[in-house]
């Protein structure tokens, strides 16, 4: 007996492996797929500029970077004793002006040199609603708490998102013609918007997505509501996927995206990774002493043959 239907899946042509080099980028979703990545060592940077929820967003960062443009005082402000911009998450702010500005522009570096050497940019888009600041005209990636009144909201058409997507491919490819673009579209739902409305944006955005050419798309959000169409799935929110779910969904994304080859690695660093979480009932212990010594030995020799693994002790 049956009792799931599966969201059919290809294996991808250009999977990653150890000397990968990873750019992801966008939603709460991206940092899921990108803690992952980065539990497992795969190398990869992560959202820079925090989480961004929506493709414009995402479209002017990446062209703010390759263009290396700077940040200055213009584009941030002040306000509840922190200073913020609205082109970047409130993960950023700070109460230093100077900090914010060297944060930002530490950012745009960043991604620019991850760009250059990408062999995969990964875009996991969250949302098709956006704001638009009334007195400049301009969307923001992030409110950060500012009054309504000073914002319109709208929802971006399945044109907009393509022409967004499309630039942003095009702009990566001014500095890397030969890196992999993936797509994706966040499960976690934005119930704020309103039920409908949740399901508008997600639909503009995977119309949108599946109009572009030349990059590939992975099916988070089919996965989440088909296979895994049961509220013991979610968070108590009832709102983003809760760990089993993520799980899951990275398992279905390994099958994808992940080189068979590199599966006896990842093995050698989650046991890693677990014996430095584990937690003795006697640290000086012989027992103990001789599993730390052991569980060096093997970082030591991850290390040996993969410089950048770095593993917190």
């Amino acid at each position: 007996m049956k009792l799931q239907t599966s969201i059919p899946l290809d294996v991808a042509e250009n999977q990653l492996n150890y000397q990968s080099q990873l750019l992801i980028l966008g939603s709460c979703f991206a940092e899921n797929i990108g803690e992952k990545l980065n539990y497992f060592k795969f190398q990869s940077v992560r959202n820079p500029f925090g989480i961004l929820f929506h493709p414009l967003a995402i479209e002017k960062l990446l062209s703010k970077s390759i263009q290396k443009e700077s940040f200055t005082e213009e584009d941030i402000f002040f306000l509840n004793e922190q200073w913020h911009c609205f082109d970047a998450h409130s993960d950023l702010s700070d109460p230093s002006k100077e900090n914010l500005l060297r944060k930002l522009n530490t950012a745009l570096g960043q991604t620019y040199q991850q760009i250059a050497k990408a062999t995969h940019v990964c875009i996991t888009l969250g949302t098709s609603w956006v704001y638009r600041k009334t007195e400049t005209d301009a969307v923001v990636a992030n409110c950060h708490k500012v009054v309504q009144k000073k914002f319109s909201k709208e929802l971006l058409s399945v044109a907009q998102i393509t022409e967004s997507l499309d630039s942003s491919i095009e702009t990566i490819r001014t500095i890397n013609q030969n890196t992999q673009v993936v797509f994706t579209v966040s499960p976690v739902r934005h119930l704020k918007d309103g039920f409908i409305e949740n399901q508008r944006s997600k639909s503009h955005l995977i119309s949108a997505i599946h109009q572009i050419k030349g990059a590939s798309y992975f099916p988070s959000y089919e996965i989440m509501m088909d296979e895994l169409r049961d509220y013991r799935f979610y968070k108590t929110d009832m709102v983003h996927p809760s760990q089993l779910a993520i799980d899951y969904i990275w398992e279905k994304f390994k099958e994808v995206w992940i080189s068979p080859q590199s599966y006896p690695m990842m093995e050698k660093v989650d046991t890693i990774q677990k014996g430095l979480l584990h937690r003795p009932f006697n640290a000086s212990s012989e027992k103990h002493q001789l599993f730390l010594k052991s569980l060096g030995e093997k970082i030591t020799y991850l290390k040996e043959e993969y410089p950048f693994m770095k593993f917190n002790k």
